[in-house]
């Protein structure tokens, strides 16, 4: 014998619910509104057609957020929060990181479409993200950032892991490649120096004025001084201390 049951639950937020004819009375509907304002999802859970339970999900923000955010900006660093997530949580999630930018709503698709618009307006956007909503975004973006605690495909399409899965590290990062694009172009200043004037010099132009003339061995050995010194100069690097407000976070965190 064969039975089939008419009854069944359904779990989801109001859009979703409202769809599949629930009713969501008043009350409910200013239960979700609080939920919402205190950073948290309101999901809903209905029998048959009938709304019996509301529960609040929220996923807390890092310790850390407000104070990296911070720390971006002073570097000249513009943070846009791109989320899912309803305009109210969203709104109160920005407010507890120090966010001011806010794009809620906005589909998986949606974000890669956020990061090409501020593309289009001549930005260079970094992206960080750990979900598998935030590849296609992670994908577009000048710069890709994964949390190294995120989905496979999120570390798949990503530039940079940050292994530690520690906003901080964005800090880091950001301030390590300036400061190494900073050393290529130092290093081009040390390769150009030594052969725009040691090369002149041994052709003889100062000597009709000066009766300097440089011997071809120095000449060489000026060449052969730029490529050392372009090595020392990269091998710097690895001197790289993290900025100081990482330090001070580090602190604080503790």
């Amino acid at each position: 014998m064969l039975l089939i049951c008419s009854y069944f639950e359904q779990v989801g937020n109001r859009s979703l619910l409202g769809e599949r004819g629930v009713n969501i009375p008043i009350d409910v509907e200013n239960v979700l509104v609080d939920l919402e304002e205190n950073a948290k999802t309101g999901i809903l859970v209905a029998y048959d057609s009938q709304l019996i339970g509301v529960m609040g999900v929220a996923d807390p923000i890092k310790r850390e957020a407000a104070v990296v955010v911070e720390g971006l900006f002073k570097m000249g660093v513009r943070s846009i929060m791109v989320t899912g997530d309803n305009w109210r949580t969203a709104k109160a999630v920005a407010q507890e990181a120090g966010i001011q930018d806010v794009r809620a709503e906005v589909l998986p698709a949606g974000k890669a479409d956020v990061i090409r618009s501020l593309q289009k307006d001549g930005s260079i956007v970094a992206m960080v993200g750990d979900g598998i909503n935030d590849s296609p975004a992670l994908a577009a973006a000048d710069v890709g950032m994964a949390i190294g605690a995120g989905t496979d495909i999120a570390i798949e399409a990503a530039d940079y892991v940050l292994m530690k899965s520690n906003l901080e590290d964005v800090i880091t990062a950001i301030d390590l490649s300036r400061k190494t694009f900073a050393r290529i172009r130092l290093n081009y200043v040390f390769a150009m120096a030594y052969n725009v004037i040691a090369i002149p010099v041994s052709a003889g132009i100062l000597f009709p004025w000066l009766n300097i003339k440089l011997p071809p061995w120095v000449a060489g050995a000026c060449m052969a001084l730029s490529s050392v010194s372009v090595v020392c100069s990269s091998l710097l690097l690895r001197r790289y201390r993290k900025p100081r407000l990482t330090a001070i976070l580090e602190i604080t965190l503790e």
